[in-house]
């Protein structure tokens, strides 16, 4: 995927690695990422972590974040990056929860639903909703080229850390 080779030379030029806390994408990102022959030197950790209990073990994500705002919310992928920094001492996050449908979606949160969260270890973060469209394997793709091309906008409006 050429947004995986994009970001991977961006990385590599920095000299900075990634990290990845997946929900419904289930590791495609990583997929994506790992495709790029050399991907080792600037891709370390990924984290599928489908299930809440995943979420609070393997990054921390708080008992109360995912009981008030359920695990496809803003507060939600932002504590996923947190931990998937802290774990793995990466330059860069992304997290990524959703509804991919079929089932699962609700008046508030319809199929297609997915909050991303990207964090720099230097501070850099944003948060934001996409409403995909598509069946299950297209809800994910969409999430997945989302997730590439708004981390390679970020990083390019970072300087470079010390």
């Amino acid at each position: 995927m050429e947004l995986a080779r994009q970001l991977g030379e961006l990385l590599f030029d920095r000299g900075e690695c990634l990290t990845l806390a997946e929900s419904c994408t289930a590791g495609r990102i990583a997929g994506a990422v790992t495709d790029i022959a050399g991907s080792s030197a600037w891709f370390g950790y990924g984290f599928v972590t489908y299930s809440n209990e995943a979420k609070q073990q393997m990054l921390g994500v708080r008992a109360e974040t995912l009981a008030e705002d359920g695990a496809v919310s803003e507060r939600t992928v932002r504590e996923m990056a947190a931990g998937a920094l802290q774990c793995s001492g990466a330059d860069w996050a992304v997290a990524v929860s959703g509804i991919a449908g079929p089932a699962g979606g609700s008046v508030a949160k319809p199929v297609g639903t997915v909050w991303f969260a990207l964090a720099g270890s230097q501070g850099a973060a944003e948060a934001f909703v996409c409403h995909f469209s598509g069946d299950r394997l297209e809800v994910r793709r969409q999430a997945v080229e989302t997730a590439l091309s708004r981390l390679i906008q970020l990083i390019g409006r970072q300087p470079l850390s010390a």
